[in-house]
């Protein structure tokens, strides 16, 4: 909708101007308060008023508007062991310390990669990954939240009381955005069986574990080390489904090499990129340190590059470190090392990210390519 045509429906067109200077657009327009249509020379209370008053009206409207969608999505169910014994022993209020405690510690958890907590229900938490903000490595995001979790949980002191939280992870296709409940007690459900397959893994797991089930598996590839579990009965599903325990990060050398090293194609149509690198690797083994950036949108290719890189060089005495410059979450590392030497030390090839690097577009690590003697 045009924010001009807007003004004009509510009779204030000689604001248009001052919004139009001011690069107030359908987006920004949701965020506004008070003091800033003060600022931009809204000086009257009554227009002020009656701005924010549309403003919120739209606000109701869209969210009212807004229809289900069909997506891919995580989903993580959380339970705290042991609660109802807990319950029995704690007085009311110790409880409700330690339950809150709890859901303060899975929450902090969860946000720190980027997930979004659905509902509390008692002592267990629902988490999605996917919604409201879908990323390509959501199941991982998943996977490490249910890791730390149990983590936090089991650190937390509490009462003198030593807590433990068990994790089922699915990964499936579910219908994400109506709108149940009224007042506090309204949410946006999921549906579908991928939650319900989560909270039965939850239920099948062991305390201070993560079970996961086939289709999540399948996305984190090589990323983590795990347990199989072989197939296990699901209440309410006809066949028995496969699952596994994860039980700790992998030690793969590089994030790329877990998801797709064992599954990499022959490189098409990068002669002209790969050559370039190669030339820069000349340089370097010449003396002239080296320094290039490869960067394009998602599945462009980047790592594929630098690896293919790497093969072409292989049949040199070098000692190569790798380095992945994709983030996991906010709050881990962003970035992780591995070593390898393959003869005996000669020239060196280090693939890292750019430090402080700031960009618009998603970059791969910076290729710096060095020679030592």
């Amino acid at each position: 909708m045009d924010v001009a045509a807007w003004l004009r429906g509510l009779g204030l067109e000689r604001y248009e101007t001052a919004f139009r200077d001011h690069e107030i657009d359908w987006v920004v327009l949701p965020q506004l308060t008070s003091a800033d249509l003060k600022e931009i020379g809204v000086v009257a209370i009554g227009h002020r008023r009656m701005l924010l008053g549309a403003i919120a009206a739209i606000g109701a409207t869209v969210t009212a508007a807004c229809e289900a969608e069909r997506r891919q999505l995580t989903v993580m169910f959380c339970d705290l062991v042991g609660s109802t014994q807990l319950a029995a022993r704690l007085d009311p209020e110790d409880f409700r310390e330690v339950i809150t405690a709890y859901h303060r510690a899975v929450a902090d958890v969860v946000g720190g990669f980027d997930g979004f907590v659905a509902k509390y229900m008692g002592d267990g938490v629902l988490a999605y990954f996917g919604y409201p903000r879908a990323h390509e490595d959501d199941a991982e995001h998943a996977v490490r939240a249910g890791l730390g979790a149990i983590e936090a949980v089991g650190c937390l002191d509490v009462k003198s009381v030593k807590l433990q939280a068990r994790v089922g992870i699915a990964t499936g296709l579910v219908v994400v955005g109506d709108l149940i409940g009224e007042g506090s007690a309204q949410e946006q459900s999921v549906v579908g069986e991928t939650p319900n397959l989560a909270a039965r893994l939850q239920a099948l797991a062991d305390p201070d574990a993560v079970v996961i089930a086939a289709a999540t598996r399948r996305l984190v590839a090589d990323l983590f080390e795990y347990r199989d579990l072989g197939t296990v009965d699901i209440k309410g599903l006809a066949d028995s489904v496969p699952a596994w325990q994860v039980l700790r990060p992998s030690a793969v050398a590089s994030r790329f090499e877990a998801l797709r090293g064992s599954a990499l194609t022959r490189v098409v149509g990068r002669d002209e990129e790969i050559d370039l690198l190669l030339r820069r690797w000349a340089r370097a083994k010449r003396g002239e340190g080296q320094v290039v950036l490869v960067s394009g949108e998602p599945g462009f290719g980047k790592s594929r590059i630098a690896a293919a890189l790497e093969e072409r060089i292989q049949a040199s005495r070098i000692s190569a470190s790798a380095f992945s410059a994709r983030p996991i979450a906010r709050t881990a590392p962003s970035t992780r090392s591995s070593t390898r030497s393959e003869g005996r030390p000669g020239s060196h090839l280090t693939i890292r990210p750019l430090p402080n690097w700031r960009s618009s577009r998603p970059c791969w690590p910076v290729a710096q390519l060095l020679t030592r003697t």
